[in-house]
């Protein structure tokens, strides 16, 4: 038989908890008292609709904000690079910019530099579904940081802002690509050995990239055997296949001599198509024939045309080459 819960004594009636809006409810542990007052524990609580909120993916994380194809780049195929962010309202005292980075030493989410400026790292792990929460939680926590202090991963509450509420949607987005990580420290001589270990096995593992100059989001690398195109693209996925398999069967679809469309990436809700280039084929050699491409492809884009054997085939070659990163 279940044990009888023992009756508390008190004299009048009983006073029941202080009631809290759901609005107000901070985050606490999954098995913590739910600070509503309920009495249950949180995950059983409010923290249930909260876990559902934050792991609930979206596809599309940076949709919305000013470059939106370089941070799916920047996030998922560029090695070092930094971009300055605009934020919508104006910079707190003390804090001279904010830069995003791919990757910061330690793989710390943020930084606060002793002269108070603020990186923020993109490449890391998060356990949310939305990115961009993610993100604008650690820009926030790193604003506020002292100076000279990394910013600590956390679970991130559901109700959080976006980076589109925090960034300014009609400034630029302008990566600059490193060679290495050396704008982690401005005097790498006087970093912690944690850091400039960290330093030296990035800098061994970073892939030469470049990004071309004369079209959107379009990043040439290097690697043993062979170089690569990778090229994020901001076109619904259905319409950018029809209009690859166009290209493809009429022979339309390499960037010169040597070089191959060989299949395409999905990231964060877009299509990044890859090209194999030769050895010898620079950054600077595809500039020319990938503005040619991408005139090709507008015209592709616009057709209506039923697909034809020839480009059903292609496309099928194409989806089946097709990877999901994210």
């Amino acid at each position: 038989m279940a044990k009888k819960r023992p009756q508390t004594k008190g004299k009048g009636k009983p006073q029941s908890a202080p009631q809290i809006s759901s609005g107000e409810i901070p985050v606490v542990g999954a098995r913590e008292p739910c600070p509503c007052g309920s009495g249950r524990r949180y995950k059983a609580c409010h923290g249930r609709a909260a876990a559902h909120a934050v792991t609930e993916l979206v596809h599309r994380p940076f949709e919305g904000l000013a470059g939106e194809c370089d941070w799916v780049a920047l996030r998922e195929l560029v090695p070092a690079a930094t971009v300055e962010l605009p934020l919508k309202d104006k910079l707190p005292d003390g804090v001279p910019s904010v830069t995003l980075a791919t990757v910061l030493p330690m793989a710390w989410p943020a930084l606060r530099r002793d002269d108070g400026s603020v990186l923020i790292g993109l490449q890391n792990d998060t356990a949310s579904g939305d990115l961009s929460r993610d993100l604008a939680d650690t820009l926030q926590r790193a604003l506020d940081a002292e100076p000279g202090t990394p910013v600590a991963a956390r679970r991130v509450p559901a109700d959080g802002p976006r980076l589109q509420d925090l960034l300014d949607p009609t400034g630029v987005f302008e990566p600059v690509v490193h060679d290495g990580f050396a704008f982690w420290v401005p005097d790498s001589e006087n970093a912690t050995p944690e850091v400039s270990a960290s330093l030296e096995r990035a800098n061994a593992a970073a892939i030469p990239t470049v990004k071309l100059s004369g079209v959107d989001a379009a990043y040439w690398c290097e690697t043993p055997e062979k170089n690569h195109l990778r090229w994020v693209m901001p076109h619904p996925e259905e319409q950018l296949l029809d209009a690859l398999a166009r290209l493809h069967a009429a022979g339309e679809s390499s960037l010169g001599d040597g070089t191959r469309l060989v299949g395409s990436f999905r990231a964060h809700g877009l299509m990044v198509p890859v090209w194999d280039l030769p050895s010898e084929v620079r950054a600077a050699d595809v500039e020319a024939p990938a503005a040619a491409f991408a005139e090709r492809l507008a015209g592709a884009l616009t057709s209506e045309a039923p697909l034809t054997a020839d480009e059903r085939r292609a496309r099928g070659g194409l989806t089946n080459r097709q990877v999901t990163l994210s």
